[in-house]
């Protein structure tokens, strides 16, 4: 992959020039080909949960074409191998009652399955890769209790293992995952008291099974993206549709992967792994990994010889195209060991470029320094590489000031008017001169730290496309126009660009970009267009001059400010504005914009507030209210009366209705006339 740098290269970076300018630039280039014919190492590491029925009888049925198809498609060198999974074998994730369930998951199916197993390696890499075909038609479909599977953890085992799966050193890495389900990932295990975090290590024993299953908990998303790196594998998902989007953001997060949708019966598991072994062979991005005390710049040349800076990716990539990295390595200070080696590589592939860098941060006249040196301002410092070492106390670059007599007043000769910062705030006033920063960017320098070689325009990720040495004096914008001055060879140039840059409104890139070569080039985020004029996520310009006006704007930007009786157009491209002010008054006002620039804001007199109230309307309008709220409360209990009482009626006629009465004499009634017998009477 990498031409030309596949041995070890050694760097060695010295400071050349003034003492303490930890700034020193070294550049290389990696070029990467993408080979024909690449040695390929493939693991199918499947789930063996009983909902992949169909898909392992579909494997096993296109396990020959898929053979024939990835050594005619993607090489001929070609090593398979193929693993299992389900999920720990602990309650939680397990069927364990009754106890025949453990033995047979399926005891209640017809067709008993094997007891549930975390991972088992069931072919290791083979160059017989018929022997795939033979070992898919041996397995049997398990059955587990949640619906997340112990992917990960088989994931994990098929990386480090590099031994029992029979990796080959010199080959592409290709790890194919296949599920219908979410994984469980690192604390999911705490579910059945597994406490003890992964260690990343292989834990697969002689039968080929793994048998830390119940004692580590699942791995984490970045120790797997960490151990597919260290082991140059690339991994491919392939999952059902309503899969795609968790492991989507998944591949998001591991470098070298991609996600595959795989049908419902992965009867187009070819083609899904050939799509997507072409999209990351398509793709090559570099591997960085530098000291603290380096920071890297890369300029990346792709297809088409185009320049793009910042950028360690090039994509869209066939069979014998190459791309190079141009990669710039700035020193920024000394570590405690002189000489580091770190490494450069494309990810998911072996080739590596180990570059070693030594650093040399001491200079030769660190050893003939002069204490006390009449130079610094009568022995008061001592005299190192032609610079000042002050003495405790004593500043300048000749050691000139002392602390103690350093007064604030001593700024004023350190900035250029009297509104300016002090040393443009890119330095310190040390006895009335500035001090200019180190900055990472490039180099400041002037009276008052005004220079710097950074903040002109790039293009292709170089000061003037990188065609000359120049030095750069001053980038400025005047008005409409992009100047750049530049000094070359006595020579002074400048470029302005076309009308092609202005905007409807006048402006230059609508105000919202630079010009560049006549193009307009966006800077306000959400702008597009020729000339920036479209921008629907940027601030309402009626808002910004709203802002400017309650800010004093004619003091501090210079608007011309009017105040009128009423508004009219001045200009064909006036805007009304209107806002609502914290008084609840409504201000209106008017500003365009002329060629130059400058704003003009026209603000009517009177804003239209509202008016007071009328207490006397309020008063009888909050009586009148009251007064109704009465009235109605009063019907409302009327009706309720009326509604309750006609229920009462209404039951006591059904109960006169239902009553049945009996012909009796009242028990209370005495007739008119009476008999009675006298029971001491004996005549006859």
């Amino acid at each position: 992959m990498i031409q030309h740098l596949l041995e070890k290269h050694r760097i060695e970076v010295g400071l050349n020039g003034e003492a303490g300018k930890m700034q020193l630039w070294i550049k290389f280039t990696v070029t990467v080909k993408q080979a024909a014919d690449y040695p390929v190492d493939l693991y199918y590491l499947m789930d063996m949960t009983n909902t992949m029925k169909d898909d392992l009888q579909k494997l096993y049925a296109l396990g020959n074409d898929l053979t024939s198809a990835l050594r005619v498609v993607i090489t001929s060198n070609l090593h398979m191998g193929f693993g299992a999974f389900v999920d720990k074998p602990l309650s939680t994730y397990m069927h364990i009652y009754p106890e025949e369930v453990i033995r047979n998951p399926c005891y209640k199916f017809p067709k008993p399955c094997p007891p549930q197993f975390g991972y088992r390696n069931v072919l290791s890499l083979t160059e017989q890769v018929e022997r795939f075909t033979e070992e898919v038609k041996k397995q049997k479909e398990s059955r587990n209790r949640d619906a997340p599977e112990g992917g990960f953890d088989a994931i994990m085992q098929a990386v480090v293992c590099k031994d029992k799966i029979g990796c080959r050193p010199d080959a592409s890495h290709l790890l194919i995952f296949t599920s219908d389900d979410r994984s469980h990932l690192a604390l999911d295990a705490r579910l059945a008291g597994i406490v003890q975090p992964h260690d990343g290590e292989c834990h697969t024993n002689n039968n080929n099974e793994y048998d830390k299953s119940t004692i580590l908990d699942y791995p984490s998303l970045g120790m797997i993206t960490d151990k597919l790196s260290e082991n140059n594998i690339n991994l491919i998902f392939a999952v059902t549709k309503a899969m795609v989007p968790l492991y989507r953001n998944y591949s998001e997060l591991i470098p070298g992967s991609a996600v595959g949708t795989l049908s419902r019966d992965s009867g187009n598991v070819v083609q899904l792994i050939l799509g997507a072994y072409a999209k990351v062979r398509s793709k090559v991005e570099l591997e960085l990994g530098v000291p603290d005390e380096l920071s890297l710049f890369i300029n990346t040349t792709c297809l088409g010889g185009e320049v793009i800076a910042g950028v360690r990716s090039c994509a869209g990539l066939k069979i014998g195209d190459m791309v190079s990295f141009s990669i710039e390595a700035k020193l920024h200070g000394c570590p405690k060991e002189k000489s580091q080696t770190f490494m450069v590589k494309p990810i998911g592939f072996k080739d590596t470029l180990q570059v070693t860098v030594d650093f040399a941060c001491e200079c030769d006249c660190q050893q003939s320094s002069v204490p006390a040196s009449p130079s610094c301002h009568h022995g008061n410092g001592t005299l190192e590489c032609g610079l000042c070492l002050c003495n405790p106390g004593r500043l300048g670059s000749r050691c000139e000031c002392s602390e103690a007599e350093y007064k604030p007043t001593q700024q004023e000769s350190c900035i250029p008017d009297p509104v300016a910062p002090v040393c443009s705030r890119r330095g310190d006033c040390v006895c009335g001169q500035c001090a200019c920063h180190s900055i990472d960017f490039g180099k400041v320098w002037g009276p008052y730290c005004e220079c710097d070689d950074f903040s002109c325009l790039h293009s292709k990720g170089q000061i003037c496309s990188g065609e000359h040495t120049h030095t750069f004096v001053k980038c400025s914008f005047w008005l409409n126009f992009m100047i750049t001055i530049f000094s070359h060879r006595s020579l002074t140039a400048m470029f302005v660009v076309s009308d092609a840059c202005m905007g409807s409104g006048g402006m230059l890139c609508s105000g919202r970009g630079h010009c560049l070569c006549g193009v307009c080039e966006c800077t306000q985020p959400g702008a597009y267009g020729s000339t920036c004029e479209k921008c629907p996520t940027c601030p309402h310009a009626c808002t910004i001059k709203k802002d400017l006006y309650e800010k004093n704007c004619n003091h501090i930007c210079g608007d011309e400010i009017a105040l009128v009786d009423e508004l009219v157009f001045h200009e064909k491209n006036s805007v009304n504005c209107s806002y609502k002010d914290e008084d609840d008054c409504i201000q209106n006002f008017q500003y365009y914009e002329d060629a130059s620039g400058k704003s003009f804001l026209y603000l009517d007199k009177e804003p239209e507030c509202p008016k007071d109230p009328d207490v006397l309307v309020a008063t009888l309008s909050v009586a009148g209210a009251i007064l109704l709220l009465r009235l109605a409360a009063l019907l409302v209990l009327k009706l309720l009366i009326t509604i309750h009482d006609r229920r009462e009626f209404d039951k006591f006629e059904e109960e006169k209705a239902r009553a049945k009465w009996e012909a009796a004499n009242n028990p209370l009634y005495k007739g008119a006339t009476s008999t009675f017998q006298n029971v001491a009477y004996r005549g006859s």
